[in-house]
Formats: C-alpha cells, structure tokens, sequence
C-alpha cells in the first residue's frame, strides 16, 4: 500500500509539474525582501505548452487574478451555430492561480442571448473592490456610451450594470477602471477610461445605492494638456488609467495613473493637475520602450511599491539581440510615495516573449494579499501579456532559510524530495516542508520543489 501511495504521489507530482514551471531566475534579495517565480507559462519558457491554448490569442488582450483564480477574456472566440446562423461568441477562461492549469472557459451570454459579434467586444476584464468579476467591451470614437457588465464566475452569464454616457467628446475606449462596487450594494463606485489619440480622460461616478453620472464635477470627460515629456501632446494607442485608493475603504479614486503609448505613467488628479511624473527618476530605470501600457501598487513591510511595464517585445541591442521582453520593474518608491527616489527592486521576468500582439499595448498585472505559512505578511503579483504569455510571483519577507532544504543539510537535492515524502506519508508538517508556503504539506509541495531543484 505504502508503495502504491508513493508511486501515485510521484506520478501526481510529475502532473503537476508540467505546469509548474518557473522562469529558472534566482533573484536578489533586496532590503529583507524576496521575490520568487511560482509558475509561468509564456513564448520564452513553455512555447508549445503555452501556444497549445485558446488564450494565447491577439483577441485575447486582458487578464485579471482573483481569490485563486485567473481569468482572461478573449473576444469572439467561438463560432456558435443557431440555426442558419452562426454567430461569434466572447468567452472568459477560467485558469488556476496556483499552478496555471485550465480550469473552464466561460460562454458569455446576455439575456439568454449569446454574447459577443462586436468589434473586441471583451477587450477588457477586472475585479473590483468587493470581489466582482465585471468586463467591458472596447468602444469607438463614434459610440456616445460605454456598457459595463458584471460576469457570473460559474457560468458566464452578464448583467448589465453601467451604460456610461461619453458625453460630447466622442474617443475610443480600450480599457477601462474600476474602484468601489459595481452593485453600488456596499459602497460608492468610480470608472475611468483613457480616450486613445486624444488628451482626454474619461470618468464616471455613482454613490452607494445612486445613479451613474459624470465624474468631473458632472462631466464625464476632461481634457488633459500637462504630459510628460512635455512633447507629447495625447495618449496615443491603448491607454490605460489606474485609480490609487486613499487609505482603507476610501474609493473616490481622486488620484489616478495614466500610461499612454506616448509617455511613461504619469500621476493626476480629478481636477487634471499632473501630479508626479518620471522626470526626477533615475534613467536607469526609465520604461525602456513606452509603446506598452500598465501600473499597478502595492504595499509590503510598510514599504510603498510601483510596478510598470519597462519594456513591450521589441527592444533590440546593436548586434539585433533582444534583451527586454515584456518585462515589469517592481520598485520601491521614494520618501513620500513620489517618483523621485525610487529603487528598483527586480525586474520580472527574464522574458515572456518576442511576438508582436499586433498593438495591444496593453499588459495586465494585479496583486493580491495573503500570509506565508510564517504568518508573516506576502503579496502574488500577477502578470499577462497578449500573445506572449503570464507568470504568477510571490514577494515576501527574508528569513535567510533555504528555499526547499527540507531536511536542513544545506542543499536542495532529492534527498529533500524524499523527506517531503515521508512527511505526506506520515501526517507530519514543518515549515521547511511547506516549500510553496501555503500551510499545508502535499503534493503540490513536491512539485514546487522539483521545480527549484531543476533551475
């Protein structure tokens, strides 16, 4: 029996480590912080494994994780047959957080109806404040509103919950931003878009149990003429906004990020004064390439962190090599939450991929809090690039322990496989054991450890 239960933990293990592999990167520790890659599946790492699903597809542009799960929209990704008809349907796939393994894809209907046929009519997808998976579909210059929709996770069936009016200064909307809840159920809700092309800024706000109305003072748009560099004079293509909160349950979002193809991300206010911008930050760590778009924030250790794209799929040295591929820098940010000052921490990954998404611009990242098996405080970054793949990062504190030396001799090895074995077997936990830091001792901690012995 004992052995039959060790050949089936092996076999599992092998499983799941099809999908656990790691970008092989060993990084830094940085002022008592540590960053370490759980899985990624991308064009550099795990071409055919990567390339072999649906969502590795230009139409399949954003990506959001949520309570241990991923979820990514693709537009028009099926061709559904009704009777004569055969109509495209948009999907969200459903993917697990823990070690990237697909979970379900999700038809999106509406009304009963299946749900897609439009231009990118799932360009954008997110959670907000309170745990609701919406999506929204691109809109163009010529569409005077914006529909958001809030998405069952078991079903994909949507519920129209906003229809935005633009109001007289008509742009394309590519991505949009949520702070609050959506249901307007338990607090006040605010969205906001980037017009592309264009210096506008879109924003929409409701108060808890209220109507949709203008967020500029009761417009929905404002025009924007301060840039950095001072030579940009609009956002170009697919620009993102990401509203920052101001302290714990505070969504007004009246300080905002915009990343336009353009510029580097630059901070404003609702009244569309710049607030900070990268002019004051070391070159060294300026966006290498500003044509791809994304920021997000995050705290840790009492430590305030921004995170950007540094570089979209096409940075090349003299000799024609790339050496930047869809890559993110974390950094710390300076005295006051400001620019100037920063330090970047690490850049992530090594490389997702080369492929160019035909423009997207835009890479999604996230984060989400939790704790180590320690008890001591931890964030997972997510990240998701169009065409070229996604990797799931685990930022925590430093105990100068081993990662994987299970049995305490000082290297990670086989003979640590094996204890970690012993240990299923016999019921028993210790941290050391908990290689993935998830409070329990399993299999999975086998497969994470296979993975760092084979970097």
């Amino acid at each position: 029996m004992k052995k039959f239960l060790l050949f089936s933990l092996f076999v599992a293990s092998c499983a799941l480590s099809m999908w656990a592999v790691t970008d092989g990167v060993k990084y830094d520790v940085v002022n008592g912080l540590k960053i370490e890659n759980l899985w990624i599946q991308d064009r550099a790492h795990t071409i055919e494994q990567w390339s072999a699903q649906p969502y590795c597809n230009t139409s399949a542009r954003t990506a959001v994780m949520h309570d241990g799960y991923i979820y990514i929209a693709r537009s028009n990704a099926n061709a559904v047959i009704l009777g004569t008809d055969t109509l495209a349907q948009s999907v969200i796939y459903k993917v697990n957080a823990t070690n990237g393994e697909f979970v379900k894809e999700l038809p999106l209907t509406l009304d009963g109806n299946i749900y897609g046929g439009a231009v990118l009519s799932s360009n954008t997808v997110g959670v907000d404040n309170f745990g609701h998976l919406f999506m929204a579909p691109y809109t163009s210059e010529l569409a005077s509103e914006q529909p958001v929709y809030l998405v069952d996770k078991e079903t994909g069936e949507l519920t129209l919950v906003a229809i935005l009016d633009k109001g007289e200064a008509l742009q394309r909307c590519d991505y949009i931003d949520v702070m609050g809840d959506l249901t307007l159920e338990q607090a006040e809700c605010n969205i906001m878009s980037a017009g592309a092309s264009s210096e506008y800024v879109y924003r929409w706000h409701a108060d808890q149990g209220g109507d949709w109305e203008g967020g500029f003072e009761g417009d929905p748009y404002l025009a924007i003429y301060d840039f950095y560099p001072e030579t940009v004079t609009n956002w170009g293509y697919a620009p993102v906004v990401k509203m920052i909160p101001n302290g714990e349950g505070d969504y007004s979002g009246e300080l905002f990020y915009v990343d336009g193809f353009h510029s580097s991300p630059i901070l404003y206010d609702v009244y569309g004064t710049m607030v900070d911008n990268f002019e004051k930050v070391d070159p060294e760590i300026w966006p290498m390439e500003v044509g791809a778009n994304g920021v997000c924030e995050f705290t840790l250790d009492g430590r305030n962190f921004f995170v950007y794209v540094t570089a979209q799929y096409s940075d090349w040295d003299a000799d024609g090599v790339n050496l930047r591929a869809c890559q993110v820098n974390i950094c710390e940010m300076g005295e006051g939450m400001v620019f100037e000052g920063m330090q970047r921490y690490w850049m992530v990954p090594d490389a997702l991929g080369t492929f160019s998404d035909g423009g997207t611009r835009v890479e999604s990242m996230n984060v989400e809090y939790g704790t180590d098996a320690k008890g001591n405080p931890m964030v997972t970054l997510f990240i998701f690039k169009c065409v070229n793949g996604m990797a799931v990062y685990r930022i925590t504190l430093d105990d100068g322990a081993l990662p994987g030396d299970v049995n305490g001799d000082g290297s990670v090895n086989i003979s640590d496989v094996s204890a970690v074995i012993d240990l299923i077997l016999s019921g028993r936990y210790s941290d050391s054991s908990d290689v993935n830091g998830d409070g329990s001792v399993n299999i999975s901690d086998i497969n994470a450890l296979i993975a760092i012995i084979l970097k």
